[in-house]
C-alpha cells in the first residue's frame, strides 16, 4: 500500500513560482514510476510529469522548460517545482504512483491569476 499526501498548492500571480510536495508514505521501493496530473472542470486528468525509477523524466509540452519534476529520497518526496506559472496553469495538480497499482494522491490547487 502506497499512500500520497500533496501539498504545497495555493495563488499565486502570473509569472510566478510553486513547489508541490508530495510524501510518499514508505519510500519509492517498488515504484517504477512517479508523476504529477492535473485536472480542471470538465475535463480529464492530464499528464503533467514523470519520473522513471531509473531517473528518466519526461514532460507535457505545455509546461517543458518550466516544471521541473524530482525526488528526495532521504525525504521520501516527489516534487513538482512549476516557474513561470501561467493562468492555465490552473488546475488540481495530484501525485501518482506506479507499482503493482495506481495510487493517487487526495489533489492539491494551484490558481494562477493573470
Amino acid at each position: 500500500q502506497v499512500q500520497l499526501v500533496e501539498s504545497g498548492g495555493g495563488l499565486v500571480q502570473g509569472g510566478g513560482s510553486l513547489r508541490l510536495s508530495c510524501a510518499v508514505s514508505g519510500g519509492f521501493r517498488g515504484i517504477n514510476f512517479m508523476g504529477w496530473y492535473r485536472q480542471t472542470p470538465g475535463n480529464q486528468r492530464e499528464l503533467v510529469a514523470r519520473i522513471r525509477s531509473d531517473g528518466a523524466t519526461n514532460y507535457a509540452a505545455s509546461v517543458k522548460g518550466r516544471f521541473t519534476i524530482s525526488r528526495d529520497y532521504a525525504k521520501n518526496t516527489l516534487y513538482l517545482q512549476m516557474n513561470s506559472l501561467k493562468p492555465e496553469d490552473t488546475a488540481v495538480y495530484y501525485c501518482n504512483a506506479e507499482r503493482a497499482y495506481v495510487y493517487w494522491g487526495q489533489g492539491t490547487q494551484v490558481t494562477v491569476s493573470s
